[in-house]
């Protein structure tokens, strides 16, 4: 399958319907970069009128695990991928339009090529970090993903 964002965002309505009812979408698929963006609007909002912290996360951990499934793809290998621990850091309101962006390719790229060099279960740490529309940023989520050979 080729990874782009009209595939994904289909994906989301048939395999992730909360994240797309809540507006979550990707916006754009690079080497090693995936862009998704969510405004915020009364469906994902908190009581204190601002995107519920789930709702980023959803947005968060679709820019890292597009890459992971687009370097699965890449590889032709059966391989799983599993999130084992996240963190989080919310530093403003997340209001208006909140673009979360995930750079690290290349780490995930890395830790699958050595799981099928070696045949051992890999973890990488991805990041992806949420801005509003001035620029700033709102919450930043850090992903432990594993992944590993299927039998």
């Amino acid at each position: 399958m080729k990874f782009t964002p009209f595939k994904i965002n289909l994906f989301l309505l048939f395999k992730l319907p909360a994240a797309f009812f809540t507006g979550v979408r990707v916006r754009t698929i690079d080497t090693g970069k995936v862009t998704v963006s969510v405004r915020h609007r009364w469906v994902n909002q908190n009581p204190f009128k601002s995107m519920f912290w789930a709702v980023q996360a959803m947005a968060s951990e679709l820019t890292t695990g597009v890459l992971v499934m687009r370097e699965i793809a890449a590889s032709g290998r059966k391989i799983s991928m599993l999130v084992t621990n996240m963190d989080a850091t919310f530093t403003k309101k997340a209001t208006g339009k909140v673009e979360f962006i995930c750079a690290d390719g290349a780490l995930i790229q890395q830790a699958i090529e050595e799981t099928i060099r070696t045949g051992a279960g890999q973890t990488v740490r991805m990041t992806s970090e949420g801005f509003n529309e001035a620029g700033v940023s709102v919450s930043k989520f850090t992903y432990e993903w594993s992944v590993r050979l299927k039998s």
